[in-house]
């Protein structure tokens, strides 16, 4: 198994169990390269609402939202994985997703 493949398989893994019943998609790999450096990118569906793509690219990395053709960049204290809290990562990447969802659809599903 490459790098890519061992980090991108513990952050999936990660992210299912911070969120949960709220990733509503199984996880689907777009890109995945080791050379000539670590890079790749996956998306997934959140709250049955969201196109999310994960993007790592030589240690940085981040999520976009992917509405048409548009990629929205989602905000985030945490650039670079070797020195990121990934909770951090995932509870900012939870904020950033609930305020775009309104009250009613949260709450009809339980997750508010």
């Amino acid at each position: 198994m490459q790098n890519s493949e061992i980090l991108e398989d513990k952050i999936m893994r990660e992210i299912k169990d911070y969120f949960k019943d709220k990733i509503t998609s199984s996880f689907n790999v777009i890109t995945r390269t080791d050379k000539p450096y670590t890079m790749f990118s996956f998306s997934f569906i959140a709250y049955d609402y969201f196109n999310v793509i994960f993007n790592y690219d030589r240690g940085r990395f981040g999520c976009h939202l992917f509405i048409g053709d548009k990629r929205i960049p989602l905000k985030n204290t945490q650039k670079w994985y070797d020195k990121a809290d990934m909770q951090v990562f995932y509870q900012e990447l939870e904020q950033q997703l609930e305020l775009r969802i309104p009250d009613k659809f949260l709450e009809y599903n339980g997750w508010k």
